[in-house]
């Protein structure tokens, strides 16, 4: 758990970014929000309605685009064009790579049924592309990266702000829009305005200019945040703005401020970066930029080096803040040839394998020093910054202590407040107690031989097992013969499900998170929990269908995310045992990922072969739909359905386990998977 500092200086946009993208994350509430709150106020400026907030930001992407095309006109050069394609592309990669992400804790277990979150979720889900791994909008972007060679930094994304190529600008927008999404209770209409601005601008300008350099070897559908679906689906733009309208009659002056907050952090972004490509085409600023860039660790190497009078360090130190002397004195030196830098000592015999500066410079560096000197005498344009149009990003709370509060006193009272995204010290310990607490229990159980999952996880996958588990329950069904509950039992045990079977899928929220959502073993987890919400289909939805039920049993209970739900007279303490472990451990993704591997197959293959047919008989017997087991019965398969993905993630997840990290490396994870497994009956409610 990150640590806070009140004494930390204040966060710039790569401060911000490299925190906020961690999953697991804990952030002040009250002062940052106030902080960010002040930000978008400042940014906005004069009001205007959302309409006209939606004219403007088509027609500015409009003009925007053709002035990118104009400049791309403009090259004469394979040089030039090198500059434009490298730097767009690093300029546009901090919010490219998260594209979609400020929807990802947009949803929560409190929210299963609400027509609005899940209208969301399914807009989300587009971003990520579920389904498929490496889906996502951002991994697109790292494609693309990736083909130019350019993609150090970008994965894992938290590196991403250590890449001195990228100017700090192009972190403030995205940055902003993570921070947000950590906090969607004080800030989910904002968001949804800051997403529709985006859908609206469509494929960024700086982009649409690169299109017209790479052609099909990037998925720019996959890059425009607007574009339209299959044939005949509606566009993600119109996707948002079905999402959006609900928001505005209660909250609609918030979706405005969003908007306009995102388009003109995304028109201050856009200028400097315009600014920057058109400078960039004078080698000189590239070069003047790799000398600031350098010049603080070079200044300590060349005390004794005399360049036009005086020692290269001291040169190189003020260079840190105005690099034309040294350029100009490098020009004049007998270390440059102007104009031939195939001559150049500088780029020649100083770099070789027996020169002093060896492997000083990167592949990159040597482009732009070869490009400057072979441009010289022409190049002697002034280098300055350009000035920002939008005010320098600086938050001085992020680091501020996360807020205390107040532990749940009974495990009705966690139920309730763990069902959203509230953080505070108290809840976050009490959540990491739980899940050690169980899994202690579950440990007990694997050393017991309570647990089906073989002692050894085989390089052949779990599906040959799973095809025998499901063989094992629908034999020990077929033996059992088990007499069927009463109407009464029925309704009893359905009532006592009620609290975890409401928030379905509620174990995987954390693989909601843009970082997990689309990898190769995240997809298929986010894939189960948009299935277990009815991929966003109230008349789908698990929870839906199970209130059906409960309906039809003449129980009607309060919303699940409410207090009176969780203090509601006919439910047995017991029966929020279960539900409240997945709601904590669903909070630690990363720190967790055995254990919740191991849970996910655990409850997927629960029931199918078995119990599912023994509760639909039942169901049957006494006249009550069966559509809800039905639905599990089908979509919990072993051959296409949840339980098959769940093996499949698992033995992803092993096979990734290189065997250099030694022979007990893949054996302490599978212990791990076992005991998630084991931890579905570790409680006093079984399913």
């Amino acid at each position: 758990m990150r640590q806070s500092n009140t004494h930390a200086p204040a966060a710039g946009p790569r401060d911000i970014y490299s925190v906020v993208v961690d999953p697991e994350c804990s952030l002040p509430t009250a002062p940052l929000v106030a902080e960010v709150r002040e930000r978008l106020r400042v940014v906005v400026g004069s009001p205007a309605t959302l309409a006209e907030l939606r004219a403007r930001a088509a027609d500015w992407s409009s003009v925007e685009t053709r002035r990118f095309l104009a400049l791309r006109k403009e090259i004469t050069s394979n040089d030039a064009r090198e500059v434009l394609v490298r730097r767009a592309s690093l300029g546009c990669a901090p919010l490219s790579l998260v594209s979609g992400a400020w929807l990802q804790w947009l949803s929560n277990p409190s929210t299963s049924e609400d027509a609005i979150a899940l209208r969301v979720l399914s807009l989300y889900a587009k971003d990520v592309g579920a389904g498929s791994p490496r889906a996502a909008r951002g991994s697109a972007y790292l494609t693309m990266l990736r083909h130019l060679r350019l993609s150090e930094y970008a994965a894992p994304i938290a590196r991403l702000p250590a890449d001195g190529r990228i100017a700090e600008e192009a972190f403030v927008l995205p940055a902003l829009l993570l921070l947000m999404s950590r906090k969607p209770v004080a800030f989910t209409p904002e968001i949804m305005g800051a997403d529709l601005c985006l859908r609206t601008v469509g494929t960024l300008p700086a982009l649409v200019m690169l299109r017209e350099e790479l052609g099909a070897v990037v998925d720019w559908t996959a890059l425009d945040p607007g574009a339209a679906g299959q044939l005949g689906s509606p566009s993600c733009l119109e996707h948002c703005l079905d999402a959006v309208q609900p928001l505005l009659s209660s909250a609609g002056d918030r979706v405005t401020l969003g908007f306009a907050w995102a388009l003109a952090e995304l028109t201050a972004w856009t200028k400097s970066l315009y600014l920057e490509l058109r400078q960039a085409f004078d080698p000189a600023f590239e070069m003047a930029e790799l000398i600031r860039l350098r010049a603080r660790e070079a200044a300590i190497y060349h005390h004794d080096f005399q360049l036009d009078g005086q020692s290269l360090s001291e040169r190189f130190e003020q260079a840190r803040h105005d690099p034309e002397p040294i350029m100009r004195a490098l020009a004049a030196s007998w270390l440059v040839r102007p104009g031939r830098a195939d001559l150049s000592p500088l780029v020649n015999g100083l770099v070789a394998e027996r020169g002093p500066m060896f492997r000083v410079f990167s592949p990159d560096d040597m482009r732009v020093l070869r490009r400057w000197i072979d441009s010289l005498p022409a190049a002697a344009s002034r280098i300055a910054p350009a000035a920002p149009a939008a005010p320098p990003l600086s938050l001085s709370t992020l680091a501020a202590p996360v807020e205390r509060g107040r532990a749940p006193k009974s495990v009705r009272e966690a139920y309730y407040m763990l069902q959203t995204r509230l953080d505070t010290v108290e809840l976050r310990h009490y959540a990491l107690g739980y899940v050690h607490n169980w899994l202690e229990r579950s440990r007990l159980k694997v050393r017991g031989g309570d647990v089906r999952l073989p002692e050894h996880w085989d390089a052949g996958g779990l599906r040959p097992w799973l095809l025998d588990q499901h063989d094992l329950h629908s034999a020990e069904y077929e033996e059992a013969d088990e007499p069927l509950p009463s109407r009464a039992e029925l309704i009893d045990y359905t009532i006592q499900l009620s609290p975890m079977t409401l928030i379905d899928g509620s174990w995987l929220t954390g693989f909601t998170d843009y970082s997990l959502a689309s990898t190769e073993i995240g997809f298929s987890l986010f894939l189960t929990y948009w299935d277990e919400l009815g991929n966003s289909e109230l008349s789908l939805n698990h929870p839906v269908i199970y209130r059906e039920l409960l309906a039809e049993m003449d129980i009607e209970l309060p919303a699940t995310g409410s207090p009176e739900f969780a203090h509601w007279s006919g439910f047995a303490d017991a029966s929020f045992d279960l539900p409240v472990y997945w709601l904590c451990i669903s909070r630690f993704p990363q720190t967790f990922m055995s254990e919740l591997l191991g849970l996910n197959l655990a409850i997927e293959l629960s029931g199918v072969g078995g119990t599912y047919r023994h509760t639909q008989k039942a169901q049957r017997a006494h006249r009550f739909s069966t559509r809800f087991i039905d639905i599990h019965s089908t979509i919990d398969n072993v051959s296409t359905g949840h339980s098959a993905w769940a093996v499949d993630a698992i033995d992803t997840y092993l096979a990734s386990i290189s065997t250099s990290d030694g022979p007990e490396a893949r054996a302490l994870v599978w212990d791990r998977v076992r005991t998630g497994y084991a931890a579905l009956t570790a409680g006093d409610l079984g399913l």
